[in-house]
C-alpha cells in the first residue's frame, strides 16, 4: 500500500492494490470497531465503522454495474491494457501496459536547466534559453505520445497520467493529444523523474484503487 497523503477537505488517501482490497477492509474493519454500514453507488462504495471512521473507495475504470463492495473488488480485478503517460519537465515515459506488464514504451531525457542563472549568464538570456529547453522537451513528450499512444487508443480499456501536472496541462494543449485526455483518468500519478523503471511502477499503480479514510 501506498503511504497516505492529505486530501482537501480533510482526511487522508491511500492506494490499494486490486488483489488486497477485501483484505484491506477486513483489516479496517478490525481496527475500527467493526462495520456500521456500507452504501455504495456507481462510482464510490462508502464504509462507515463503528467508532465513526469512514473509507470512501473511488470506482476507477468506469462505473460499477453491480453497486456493492464486492462488486468494487471484482470490477478492479478484471485486466486492463492501459495507456500510460507520464511527464516531468525534461523527461517523459509513455507506453501500454496489460495488466501491470508494460507491452510497448518510449523514453525521454531532455537537458533544461534550474531556474537560477549561473556563471556570467544574464538573467535574461538564461531565462530564455531554459524556455527553449523546456519546450523541446514537451515537444518531445508531445510527439512520442502521438506516435505510441494515441494510434492505440482503441486497444486500451484507460488512460492514466502521471507526474508534474503543469506539464500536462502544456501537453493538453497539443490537438493531437486530445483524444488521449479525454480518456484520461481523474487521478494523476505522483512519481519522480520518468523512465523505464518508473514506467514499470506506474503500471501496477495504475491498477490500484484510491481509498479517503476521514476520522469519525
Amino acid at each position: 500500500m501506498a503511504k497516505a497523503r492529505e486530501v482537501a477537505g480533510g482526511g487522508r488517501a491511500v492506494t490499494v492494490p486490486p488483489d488486497r482490497l477485501t483484505g484491506w477492509f477486513t483489516r479496517f474493519a478490525r481496527r475500527h470497531e467493526g462495520v456500521v454500514t456500507t452504501e455504495a453507488t456507481p462510482a464510490e462504495v462508502r464504509v462507515v465503522a463503528g467508532d465513526g471512521t469512514t473509507a470512501i473507495a473511488t470506482v476507477p475504470f468506469g462505473l460499477l454495474d453491480a453497486p456493492s463492495l464486492e462488486g468494487l473488488v471484482a470490477h478492479a480485478l478484471v485486466p486492463r491494457r492501459i495507456a500510460l503517460l507520464l511527464v516531468r519537465l525534461g523527461s517523459h515515459s509513455v507506453g501500454v501496459s496489460f495488466d501491470g506488464r508494460i507491452e510497448v514504451s518510449r523514453t525521454g531525457r531532455h537537458l533544461v536547466h534550474g531556474r537560477s542563472a549561473a556563471g556570467g549568464w544574464s538573467q535574461q538570456s538564461f531565462a530564455r534559453r531554459r524556455e527553449g529547453q523546456a519546450r523541446h522537451a514537451l515537444q518531445a513528450a508531445a510527439q512520442d505520445a502521438a506516435e505510441v499512444l494515441v494510434p492505440r487508443l482503441s486497444e486500451v480499456d484507460a488512460v492514466v497520467l502521471g507526474g508534474d501536472r503543469r506539464a500536462l496541462d502544456e501537453l493538453r494543449e497539443d490537438r493531437r493529444l486530445a483524444p488521449l485526455f479525454a480518456r484520461a483518468e481523474p487521478r494523476v500519478l505522483e512519481l519522480g523523474e520518468p523512465r523505464r523503471s518508473v514506467l514499470e511502477d506506474a503500471a501496477a499503480r495504475a491498477l490500484e484503487v484510491e481509498i479517503t479514510l476521514r476520522d469519525g
